[in-house]
């Protein structure tokens, strides 16, 4: 069966739209499917302590991590059917258990030879780079704004909609990548029951 990560952005929290799609993506058993949060506001609230006491970036990266971390193990409290995995191993665990892990990242928190530990590196970045460990078939990016149809990632990035390293993550995982922004919602559970077709 093939694999479709998908990344919910933090910029969704607290929307009657991310309820909603929680709750399709809880339901949908016909795909097997990763959920990647992002750091919402646990993550502007690391922006807004590193402006008011200054500290460098790799550790503001650490935190931003476990801001991820927080918001996955909120989501996961939405629907009996999702679970955190702070691995990848958690994550093939859950999935053979028929469960949807919420991947956090966990396993990258003590640095990572692949992960850039920058603000330049986004929730984003990592759900590429897990999409690409996993050998996941498509991405998902669910996103706050629509994005040009058949935008590459150099153009997604250019226009602010991914983060700068996007491209680079997005060069190493060979399967099709989707921006799902508000005007794919009413298709949104269909589209996940596409066949994936490489990009």
């Amino acid at each position: 069966m093939s694999l479709t990560v998908v990344k919910i952005g933090g910029s969704l929290c607290g929307s009657a739209r991310l309820e909603r799609l929680l709750a399709q993506l809880a339901c949908e058993t016909g795909a097997s499917l990763v959920l990647v949060a992002g750091g919402g506001p646990f993550a502007d609230a690391v922006r807004q302590v590193q402006a008011a006491m200054p500290f460098d970036d790799g550790l503001a990266h650490r935190l931003a991590l476990d801001a991820m971390t927080h918001l996955a193990e909120i989501l996961a409290t939405r629907h009996p059917r999702l679970t955190t995995a702070g691995d990848r191993e958690a994550v093939k665990a859950a999935l053979r258990q028929g469960r949807l892990p919420i991947w956090h990242p966990a396993e990258l928190r003590a640095g990572h030879p692949d992960i850039t530990e920058s603000w330049a590196v986004t929730s984003d970045s990592l759900a590429a780079w897990l999409a690409a460990e996993l050998g996941a078939d498509r991405l998902i990016l669910v996103k706050s704004v629509d994005a040009p149809a058949a935008s590459t990632p150099a153009a997604l990035a250019a226009a602010d909609i991914v983060d700068a390293h996007f491209p680079r993550y997005a060069a190493r995982f060979a399967g099709s990548i989707l921006v799902a922004g508000p005007s794919a919602d009413a298709g949104f559970p269909a589209l996940l029951s596409v066949p994936c077709e490489a990009s």
